[in-house]
């Protein structure tokens, strides 16, 4: 048990810390517009650890000019803490905080039981915002603990426009010095990744090695009790060395000697439940079709090669491929679209994106076509796409080339994808 005054220590700790937040020049975050503060359901705000989460709700409560009160339960001092105390640490926020209209609760999962609080909290029509790192435990169990009066809203490490923000970068004016800076700014995102604390923090790599350590034991191991932790964290890493790769579950089983296809299937699942990758259904108008061969990209580009024997090296074309499968996952969740991607016998296309059933751009990524091959090669994807699902917007995104091509009667535009993502307002 945990006594009031200590919790009001902490709780009085934790607000000083957010008071010191409003000083700082903070970044707008896309997700804050999905953010319903007028809702009586809970507002979720899910995703990989410090990937902005606590920061994009603060600016949510923020925007509404409304009183609020913070507890975060990812504190070493809150050891010991359990349901039962819950109504304590509610009577202690009244009392830092007064009357408050939005209760906001970071990583309130680390209280087993937490939703039994929650639920009477929104029965009396609280205003809930919770973030958390386990995708599984705010997503499919929320549907069960919080009987659907829950909306989730997932937050990925910063996009291309959010790093020339905070890196001041001149994103707006057509100048060959605003051009270059952004050139310039784009290589580095390529290669140093999202992850807004890696724009202050000097050791990359043992930033990222410390995170993946922690979101694979934390997040993974202890919440599922996986037994053979070896060889989890071997397939792990071998799957950011590879990624974007399509899971092809018995070659994992055999390369790790696995002898469970099934414990494989869960494995791959707790990874992308704790958002260290995200994952990509093949296009299909059958069912069964899309739920097999996913393909799966790390959440950020920092988890490809910033980490111990990597040895994944640059390969720029996958790290462009990964950005913007990022982006769109982003950018499709704030529009209410799909994205897929095409595999045929006679060919594949990057990224298929929906509006419902319907098909409304197909898009390929390269990052370098000077050579005949290659371009052909990708624009065949693209006529592939086309006639499979009769779209005609087509988009070949580049490293740095641009461009308009006519072929076969259709039309094809080429676009750096700095450029691209710029224009996407994401």
């Amino acid at each position: 048990m945990i006594d009031k005054r200590t919790l009001e220590f902490v709780f009085s700790d934790q607000q000083e810390e957010f008071e010191e937040r409003a000083r700082e020049i903070l970044c707008h975050r896309r997700e804050v517009s999905l953010v319903d503060l007028k809702s009586t359901q809970a507002q979720v705000v899910i995703g990989v650890r410090r990937s902005g989460k606590s920061t994009l709700c603060y600016q949510a409560v923020k925007s509404k000019g409304g009183k609020f009160a913070y507890a975060d339960f990812d504190d070493e001092r809150l050891l010991g803490l359990d349901a039962k105390q819950l109504n304590d640490v509610l009577e202690v926020l009244y009392k830092i905080y007064g009357d408050f209209q939005y209760l906001f609760l970071d990583e309130i999962q680390n209280i087993k039981g937490w939703h039994l609080f929650v639920n009477r909290l929104l029965r009396k029509n609280m205003h809930v915002i919770i973030t958390g790192s386990n995708a599984k435990l705010l997503s499919g169990e929320l549907a069960t603990h919080l009987s659907g009066r829950n909306k989730e809203i997932p937050l990925y490490p910063f996009s291309y426009k959010e790093f020339c923000t905070m890196k001041k970068v001149d994103i707006a004016h057509r100048t060959t010095k605003a051009e270059a800076f952004r050139r310039k700014a784009f290589d580095e995102y390529l290669k140093q990744g999202g992850f807004p604390e890696l724009l202050s923090v000097e050791d990359n790599k043992d930033y990222v090695n410390t995170l993946v350590e922690n979101i694979l034991k934390r997040d993974i191991e202890q919440r599922y009790k996986i037994s053979y932790k070896a060889a989890f964290e071997q397939l792990a890493h071998h799957l950011m060395n590879v990624a974007p790769t399509v899971v092809v579950v018995k070659d994992l089983a055999s390369l790790f000697n696995i002898k469970s296809l099934n414990t494989v299937k869960n494995y791959v699942k707790y990874l992308k439940d704790a958002y260290l990758f995200i994952g990509i259904q093949k296009y299909s108008q059958k069912s069964r079709q899309r739920v097999v061969q996913e393909k799966i990209y790390t959440v950020d580009v920092a988890m490809m090669d910033k980490r111990e024997n990597a040895f994944a090296g640059d390969n720029l074309g996958h790290r462009l491929e990964t950005v913007v499968a990022i982006h769109l996952m982003r950018k499709c969740k704030i529009e209410g679209c799909d994205v897929y991607y095409l595999n045929e016998r006679s060919g594949e296309c990057d990224f298929i994106v929906c509006k419902g059933k319907q098909v409304v751009q197909a898009i390929q990524v390269s990052y370098d076509i000077s050579a005949e091959k290659t371009r052909k090669r990708e624009i065949n994807g693209l006529l592939l796409a086309a006639h499979q699902t009769g779209c005609d917007n087509l988009l070949l995104l580049t490293d740095h080339e641009s461009g308009n091509v006519e072929e076969s009667g259709r039309h094809i535009m080429i676009q750096p994808v700095y450029e691209w993502s710029l224009e996407q307002g994401v």
